[in-house]
């Protein structure tokens, strides 16, 4: 199920970023790029729709997925 951003306080979408963004390891390629610009990044990314926040009922929790990459998932459980 997607989560609705506007359902969600900065604080709480804030640290739900922080904690996907630690999790995954994200490779910035060659310059290092501060926390806060990360989270900027992907924050950019939720709101222009290119990544959604997702809840999974069966793990009971929350991940942040490219936006065609939950579509697929959607589509296979069709």
């Amino acid at each position: 199920m997607i989560i609705p951003l506007e359902q969600l306080s900065n604080e709480t979408l804030n640290a739900i970023i922080e904690d996907f963004i630690l999790r995954e390891g994200t490779e910035y390629g060659a310059e290092d790029i501060s926390k806060q610009a990360k989270i900027t990044q992907v924050k950019r990314q939720l709101e222009q729709g290119s990544a959604v926040l997702v809840y999974s009922e069966l793990h009971e929790s929350v991940n942040i997925l490219p936006n065609d990459q939950f579509k697929e998932g959607m589509e296979e459980q069709v």
